[in-house]
C-alpha cells in the first residue's frame, strides 16, 4: 500500500537557473534518504506551474518524524542539501493525520497517476464538527458523482507552516474538466454549503498540481 495514515506536504520553488539541479537533488538524495527512515512508506512529487514543486510523503504515523533516523537526517544535512534549501522560496510544510478517505470502487490504483487538487481551510475549533459533517455528508458525495473524481482524502493538520490551516482535502482527479463538471457545480451550490459560506471564516485556499515523476517507495525490510 503506497498511502499512510499521516502525510508530510511540502512545497518549494527553486531558482530558475537551478531547477534541473534542484530536481536531481530532490529525486536522488532528498527523497531516497527519507525512504530509508523507519515509518516512511512512499513519496510522490507534483508540480504547479510554473515552478511550485510539491512532495507528499506518506507515513505510517507522526512517529516517523520523531525517530532517531529522521532526527539525524534533519540535524545533519549534506552540504548539497544545505545549499539547496538555502536557495528555495515558497516553502510550505504541513503535517496531517488522515480523518477520512473516499474512493470509487476499484479505482484506488488510479490515484497513483491522478492530478492533485488541494483545498485548505482554517476552521474555528467550535465549527470543526459542522464543517466536517458538511464536507463528508454533502460535499464529497456529490463531487464523487463526476466521472473524473477518483478519490478524496481529508486531513487534520497538526503542524502548519507558514499559514495556520487545520483542514486539508486532497482531491485526486483524472482530468481538469472535473473542476468544471456539473457535479462540482452542484456541490458548490447546496443549501448546506451556502449556510456555512455566510460565516466569515469560510474561505478556502485552492491549488492544482500535476504529477511529477514516479512514486518512490520505502523498502519493506527497512520499515520492518
Amino acid at each position: 500500500m503506497a498511502f499512510g495514515a499521516t502525510i508530510l506536504f511540502s512545497e518549494m520553488n527553486p531558482p530558475a537557473a537551478r531547477e534541473a539541479a534542484f530536481n536531481d537533488w530532490y529525486d536522488l538524495e532528498h527523497i531516497p534518504i527519507r525512504m530509508d527512515a523507519p515509518g516512511f512508506i512512499s513519496a510522490q512529487r507534483y508540480l504547479a506551474a510554473p515552478s511550485d514543486y510539491l512532495a507528499v510523503y506518506e507515513m505510517e504515523s507522526q512517529a516517523a518524524l520523531k525517530t532517531p533516523a529522521y532526527e539525524a537526517i534533519k540535524s545533519r544535512p549534506s552540504a548539497l542539501t544545505r545549499e539547496m534549501l538555502g536557495s528555495v522560496t515558497g516553502f510550505t510544510r504541513y503535517i496531517g493525520n488522515q480523518i477520512s478517505w473516499t474512493c470509487k470502487p476499484d479505482q484506488a490504483g488510479q490515484m497513483q497517476d491522478a492530478m492533485l487538487y488541494a483545498v485548505w481551510f482554517d476552521v474555528p475549533p467550535a465549527r470543526l464538527s459542522a464543517f466536517d459533517d458538511w464536507y463528508e455528508q454533502d460535499h464529497v458525495p456529490i463531487l464523487m458523482e463526476a466521472e473524473e473524481w477518483i478519490a478524496v482524502r481529508r486531513f487534520d493538520i497538526v503542524e502548519s507552516d507558514p499559514v495556520p490551516f487545520n483542514r486539508l482535502a486532497l482531491h485526486y482527479i483524472s482530468d481538469l474538466s472535473a473542476l468544471d463538471s456539473p457535479a462540482r457545480q452542484r456541490a458548490r451550490a447546496t443549501p448546506w454549503r451556502a449556510k456555512l459560506a455566510e460565516e466569515d471564516w469560510f474561505k478556502g485556499i485552492y491549488k492544482i498540481f500535476a504529477r511529477h515523476g514516479a512514486r518512490q517507495m520505502a523498502q519493506v525490510s527497512k520499515r520492518a
